[in-house]
């Protein structure tokens, strides 16, 4: 891995055609790939996610691929309506399917909310905690009709958290990837140590 590359899965958590959280996700995927990460966008409106079966889903091709995208990403990405306070079904899905292919990584999490969406960005830090993973300290909120108009952020102030996101993104998924990367090499002890082959 390069100073300057870092590999993003930013996940839409919006089943909606007309889907905020897409737009915001969209907006920040371009921005990034233009900065020079490597960027991959999961949307389950192009590429659907059946419901997590532990029973039959490990043998399953689409895990397998998705797997991939998952185990490749040094940060990931968590857009999702705030739905009673809640994440979404779509989400919660995908989150379902991982634990360990979350260790050692950064969430950064992204919230269409009329209530600021703490509660959602909360349970999501809870889930990164729960899997082993690191989470941004903040995250980005934003309204309809307020920061997204027409397919567009629309807002100085969500384009500005944008930025400061992108920034962060970059910068602590760069470090926490190299510190993984050497964790899983090396031999001392360490919560990572669990997942050496």
């Amino acid at each position: 891995m390069s100073d300057t590359s870092c590999n993003v899965l930013l996940v839409v958590g919006s089943l909606h055609d007309d889907s905020i959280t897409r737009v915001v996700i969209n907006h920040l995927a371009n921005n990034l790939s233009t900065d020079g990460c490597e960027v991959n966008t999961l949307d389950f409106i192009e590429d659907p996610l059946p419901l997590f079966n532990p029973d039959t889903v490990w043998e399953q091709d689409y895990y397998l691929l998705l797997k991939e995208r998952v185990v490749a990403a040094d940060v990931i990405v968590l857009g999702t309506p705030d739905y009673h306070g809640s994440i979404s079904s779509t989400l919660k899905n995908f989150l379902d399917h991982f634990w360990k292919e979350f260790t050692g990584k950064l969430f950064a999490t992204i919230v269409a909310s009329h209530e600021k969406g703490l509660t959602v960005h909360d349970q999501l830090r809870t889930v990164a905690r729960q899997c082993y993973a690191w989470s941004m300290p903040y995250g980005v909120s934003f309204m309809e009709k307020v920061d997204v108009k027409n397919d567009q952020v629309a807002s100085d102030e969500l384009r500005n958290r944008l930025e400061i996101l992108q920034h962060d993104i970059q910068v602590y998924g760069r470090l926490l990837a190299k510190q993984r990367a050497a964790d899983l090499a090396g031999t001392a002890p360490g919560f990572l140590a669990q997942l050496r082959k």
